[in-house]
């Protein structure tokens, strides 16, 4: 998969807001890698805030949703994984300033 074509997941992933936060998933720093392959399969490994968050299934599904409007993806699987542990360094600028932290 090309770099293009990541910034372009990437970017239909800015469309998936986490419930609490009202930030997206990608500024928020919890996705952290994206790929497509050659059957349609997108795979996104992300984080999440904290362990056991009750809203997971809720971001799953707003993937699926987000990524199964781009007529290059076929199926998505989402991947959470817990290492590297989330922290709010992986937050971008924006992010940060939305949620009043300073940098």
């Amino acid at each position: 998969m090309d770099e293009a074509t990541k910034e372009y997941l990437m970017g239909a992933l800015e469309n998936v807001i986490d419930p609490e936060l009202g930030i997206d998933i990608v500024n928020l720093g919890l996705v952290y890698d994206v790929d497509l392959d050659e059957n349609g399969v997108c795979t996104v490994t992300m984080t999440l805030t904290a362990m056991g968050c009750p809203l997971a299934g809720h971001i799953e599904q707003d993937i699926k949703y987000a990524l199964g409007d781009l007529p290059e993806v076929k199926e998505t699987v989402t991947n959470i994984v817990w290492n590297p542990p989330w922290d709010k360094d992986k937050m971008s600028r924006y992010a940060k300033i939305a949620l009043g932290i300073p940098d």
